[in-house]
């Protein structure tokens, strides 16, 4: 049998890709390296509210699945603190193992076909007409008109293609404690050159479990930094305390340089991480990987349909560039000092800048400053 579409990868991205493409008549084949939907998780699971609004089928997510932040408290290194908020505006924390299983179940209810345990080794055909020929790790080959890659940051099928890669990264640990002490209606975010370089440390009650993570940036060349979870968990007692040790601990590389300059060739795509689809500002790419993940599959569709010419040659420049944000990342990098932030988180200008990074311009948002607690 030859496939319309092979998915390599079953994280958000390749998920929401196979299931539009399955609902728009192509036959999908999903192959992911993992035991699971589910295992090896690297992602805190956080979905913003502009991702909820856009694609449907996330409003028939089950309820017990996820939780509504409605604030930020964003910290200076002196733990000072200033609360952000934005009228109507919220983020989901998610139970990340169930809900992708039951992303699973929703793509296999599209007809497409999940496999897990399948290595993704190589890709390759004679000409360019020919269908591609995917090797997996068992030595069994499958044939399929196109391919998406849709496998992480360090990309597989990118390498196998000659398509571009990730280089610039951010490394992250989180670990899960079954009960913590922490404002509940907060994402508390962390800023701290010393502890996390490049990035923060966050803390905030998720679905029966208090997610507390770190992650630093990783300087191209050279050996990964450490990421001292306990010296932040030291450092942020009485604002956000575990009870108890970890019950899950979870670490992965973030991109972090924006979308990648070569991401297509003829019948085959990178979506997702694999294509730097996350943005440089916050380290978000769960809207992206979902939104141009499903726009992937659609016009993958309509590509085998004979309705639309190949998406390699023109769904790329419909991806996000990230030209702010990554000006907002190498400002933040430039000015990043214990001292800067104590004393900016202060101003007004601060504050708006926090508005932007975490509310877009969803509405103007309402401050309450804490600047003078802790």
């Amino acid at each position: 049998m030859i496939y319309d579409l092979v998915v390599v990868g079953a994280s958000f991205a390749g998920l929401a890709c196979a299931r539009a493409a399955a609902l728009g008549g192509s036959r999908v084949l999903v192959i992911d390296k993992k035991p699971g939907a589910g295992a090896r998780l690297h992602t805190t699971g956080m979905i913003v509210k502009d991702a909820v609004d856009t694609i449907p089928w996330l409003r028939d997510v089950p309820s017990e699945l996820v939780r509504r932040i409605e604030g930020v408290r964003l910290y200076a290194p002196n733990l000072r603190h200033v609360d952000l908020h934005a009228p109507g505006y919220y983020f989901w924390a998610t139970d990340v193992p169930r809900l992708m299983q039951w992303m699973v179940g929703i793509v296999q209810a599209a007809g497409a076909e999940v496999r897990y345990g399948a290595l993704f080794t190589s890709v390759r055909r004679e000409r360019e007409h020919d269908p591609w020929s995917v090797v997996l790790g068992t030595g069994e080959t499958v044939l399929c008109h196109y391919i998406v890659g849709a496998d992480g940051p360090h990309s597989r099928v990118a390498k196998a293609l000659g398509l571009s890669q990730n280089r610039q990264f951010l490394f992250g640990v989180e670990h899960e404690y079954a009960q913590a002490d922490l404002e509940p209606n907060y994402l508390h975010c962390f800023l701290d050159s010393q502890l996390a370089p490049g990035y923060i440390g966050w803390g905030f009650a998720g679905v029966g479990v208090t997610q507390i993570g770190l992650a630093r940036r990783v300087n191209p060349g050279s050996r990964q930094g450490r990421v001292d979870l306990a010296a932040f968990l030291r450092k942020t007692e009485g604002r956000v305390t575990p009870r108890g040790a970890p019950t899950s601990i979870r670490a992965g590389m973030i991109p972090c340089g924006g979308r990648l300059p070569v991401v297509a060739r003829a019948r085959a795509l990178l979506v997702g991480d694999a294509a730097g689809l996350v943005s440089p500002a916050t380290a978000g790419g769960i809207h992206a990987a979902l939104r141009y993940g499903e726009e992937a599959g659609e016009a993958v569709a309509r590509f085998i349909a004979g309705k639309v010419a190949d998406p390699a040659g023109w769904l790329p420049r419909q991806y996000p560039r990230f030209r702010i944000k990554r000006v907002v990342r190498a400002v933040f990098e430039w000015t990043q000092g214990d001292w800067t932030y104590n004393l900016l988180l202060r101003t007004r200008a601060m504050r708006r800048i926090g508005e932007r990074v975490y509310f877009h311009s969803k509405g103007t948002p309402a401050l309450r400053s804490g600047a003078g607690q802790g």
